[in-house]
């Protein structure tokens, strides 16, 4: 029995359509009439920030020059996961980690606070992508006070924040893992940090201390053939008690890295972190 037009139309269309290729399919939805018919554009409306200066920073050989991102402990079903905040200086290595619930200005500023008054010297600048969360007038005025210089990194220099993005990895993910876990944790996380973690990565924890050579090409590289706590290299610094906030002694600190051994200063570590990991999955082993 003959088909009647109309079906004898559609079955000749959809054998042709059968014979296009997915690639192909892909060039016809890039064309300029499917775009036309099919895809709504609207034009960014571009706003201009003024708030920090776009340039990697030159410390010069001096501590004070830091570098602050962020690193996210994932949301899972809705619900919102803790927020690291990850601060190094460029030149010692010195790191200060704290936590909170939420980036939003409430949340974060008081952590933020934290951070920068955590550091033994005088902080000078103050380097972060261009994230909103670090990039506000609440920041700025905050900076401005402190008399912190504010830069931001450049576009397609993937290497301004490099330094914080490598400790991310290297430290806020090795110790914390990728699981989710639930941004009303994050009290306890800082605690944990202040108390055990920062303590343990700046005066017990050797890093690589990064020495530029350049070749016959005169290409630049970095060589890792040092491995110093940040405390360590802070101290064969030119008069490093020059650099110290009001209120700290090189004799303070001192004391502080001689206190308990690097090998006690990682198990007591390692054991917070243990009990700090039975609050959140209570049958999970720590990352």
């Amino acid at each position: 029995m003959a088909h009647p037009a109309p079906f004898r139309l559609i079955l000749c269309w959809t054998r042709l359509l059968a014979a296009i290729s997915n690639g192909h399919l892909y060039n016809l939805r890039n064309s300029v009439g499917y775009r036309r018919q099919r895809i709504d554009y609207t034009a960014t409306r571009p706003t201009p920030v003024s708030i920090g200066e776009r340039r990697k920073p030159t410390p010069e050989g001096r501590p004070g020059f830091v570098r602050i991102d962020t690193v996210h402990q994932g949301d899972q079903d809705g619900v919102k996961g803790v927020y690291h905040i990850n601060a190094v200086d460029e030149v010692t290595q010195w790191q200060v980690v704290g936590a909170t619930s939420y980036i939003s200005e409430t949340w974060l500023m008081p952590v933020l606070q934290a951070i920068l008054a955590l550091f033994p010297f005088v902080l000078l600048s103050f380097h972060s992508d261009n994230g909103s969360e670090f990039i506000n007038h609440v920041v700025a005025e905050l900076l401005k006070k402190l008399l912190i210089e504010q830069t931001k990194s450049r576009p397609r220099r993937s290497n301004d924040n490099g330094l914080v993005e490598a400790k991310n990895g290297a430290v806020i993910r090795k110790q914390m893992g990728y699981l989710h876990i639930e941004a009303h944790h994050a009290a306890p996380i800082d605690d944990f940090y202040r108390e055990h973690l920062n303590p343990y990565l700046n005066f017990h924890r050797p890093c690589g201390q990064a020495e530029i050579i350049t070749d016959f090409k005169g290409k630049e590289k970095r060589v890792y053939k040092r491995y110093a706590t940040p405390w360590e290299v802070f101290q064969p610094l030119p008069d490093p008690a020059q650099h110290l906030r009001p209120g700290q002694t090189m004799a303070a600190l001192a004391t502080e890295a001689l206190r308990i051994s690097d090998t006690e200063s990682a198990r007591r570590m390692q054991e917070a972190k243990h009990t700090l990991f039975r609050s959140f999955y209570p049958e999970a082993r720590p990352a």
